[in-house]
């Protein structure tokens, strides 16, 4: 599937390993095998997941951070309900997640649930040395947390632009949860996402009559959004030469 999306446009996958019961692990192993399949077909951009709801302790949920064929992790930066689950992330987890993150020479990209999350890596910020842009993903639509409306896309944009006003300093992107419909992802779009977060981890709705089989046709539908806006998908390569401050997105 993650190959099939890579030839329909995708340029980053964003992964979790799980054993064959399908709960979250922390088995390179597993990991290495999914990856090497992933690379013999495709350059794209892998980046694996140090979160997720689960009883993984926080050793070894950034274990991931030390496979040298990653180049980007997820770094969670605060403590959120996730409909009625409890999604902990200490500060002590978060700075422990951020030595790992950056002592690897991994990028980070941050989730954000809620709009002090922004402040805590301003704070952060001014501890570890991130590389530039730092790359937020703004996530919507989980139960207790914020709702994917327009005015809180506003307030995430306008706060992210007020505590990193420089240029080129940070950028975000978008993810709904229990997505039904584009509405928002457009709206993300025509706002300045630098990028989109498609896929059943998210939602399997291809509009709100329709489920999607794969994550495919949900890349497809969209590449079809960025085209229409007379705008380009980045390929992986664009992607890489962002991450090291070469590019413009």
């Amino acid at each position: 599937d993650v190959i099939r999306c890579y030839h329909a446009g995708a340029a980053m996958v964003h992964l979790h390993v799980r054993d064959k019961k399908g709960k979250l692990t922390s088995d390179l192993a597993l990991l290495e095998q999914t990856v090497s399949i992933i690379r013999k077909e495709t350059d794209m951009v892998i980046e694996i997941s140090t979160g997720g709801v689960s009883d993984l302790t926080i050793e070894e949920r950034c274990r991931p951070c030390t496979a040298p064929w990653i180049e980007v992790n997820s770094l969670n930066v605060g403590s959120v309900n996730l409909g009625e689950a409890v999604y902990q992330n200490s500060i002590q987890d978060v700075k422990y997640c951020v030595k790992q993150i950056l002592g690897n020479h991994k990028w980070p990209e941050i989730e954000v649930f809620e709009l002090g999350m922004i402040n805590t890596v301003l704070e952060l910020s001014r501890e570890f040395s991130f590389s530039k842009p730092i790359l937020f993903a703004f996530v919507f639509g989980h139960g207790g947390e914020m709702p994917a409306t327009p005015q809180a896309l506003h307030h995430m944009r306008t706060y992210l632009k007020e505590l990193f006003p420089e240029e080129r300093q940070a950028l975000w992107g978008y993810t709904e949860a229990h997505r039904k419909d584009w509405k928002m992802v457009e709206m993300a779009l025509d706002s300045g996402a630098s990028a989109i977060r498609i896929g059943f981890e998210d939602s399997h709705m291809l509009s709100p009559e329709e489920i999607a089989v794969s994550n495919e046709p949900l890349v497809k539908k969209a590449v079809e959004l960025v085209h229409e806006r007379k705008m380009e998908c980045m390929t992986p390569f664009e992607i890489r030469e962002m991450m090291k401050g070469n590019v413009s997105c």
